[in-house]
């Protein structure tokens, strides 16, 4: 991650976190600064994926599960991600980037951003990740879900989620 000063900030403001469920949409405001930008003038498309870890640690985070992750030595790592940009973000623009879990298939994480100005979404993410052992190899789903109490009714997914999941794996040569 590029944006330590980005990350300082939020640390600052969380101090004493709104808290939220691992389950929320929990909503993170931006401001686009001159760094953000590329030289068309609007925020460069890498620095939103990147925009897309402060989502997902201020998730945990307000959520109580960065820590509780951290305990039993499990860290989040990204696997794949697909995004669609709508509309630009420009120098001074304020947005909000929303963060949610959308679901579970037996191995993945599924997570969506949407970032925002107002009722306008200008980019949609979604991000396939999984939790990993640091002593190595992957936390089953079921595990998880242990951990957590359970997974709600209303997490759901798509069959397209699972088709680009499929379709994008690396070969193994």
């Amino acid at each position: 991650m590029n944006l330590w000063w980005r990350l300082a900030t939020r640390w600052l403001r969380m101090r004493r976190p709104q808290p939220a469920s691992i389950w929320d949409d929990v909503v993170t405001s931006f401001t686009v600064t001159p760094t953000d930008l590329d030289v068309m003038r609007h925020m460069n498309n890498g620095r939103y994926l990147t925009l897309l870890d402060l989502g997902r640690y201020e998730l945990l985070y307000r959520s109580g599960w960065w820590d509780e992750f951290a305990k039993r030595g499990w860290a989040a790592i990204v696997a794949g991600q697909t995004i669609t940009y709508r509309r630009e973000l420009r120098l001074g623009q304020r947005f909000d980037l929303h963060t949610r879990i959308v679901g579970f298939d037996d191995r993945w994480c599924y997570l969506e951003h949407r970032f925002m100005v107002g009722e306008t979404v200008h980019a949609h993410a979604l991000v396939r990740g999984l939790f990993v052992r640091r002593s190595g190899g992957s936390v089953p789903v079921s595990e998880l879900e242990q951990a957590v109490g359970g997974f709600p009714d209303h997490l759901s997914v798509e069959p397209w989620m699972t088709d680009w999941t499929h379709h994008t794996r690396t070969p193994r040569r």
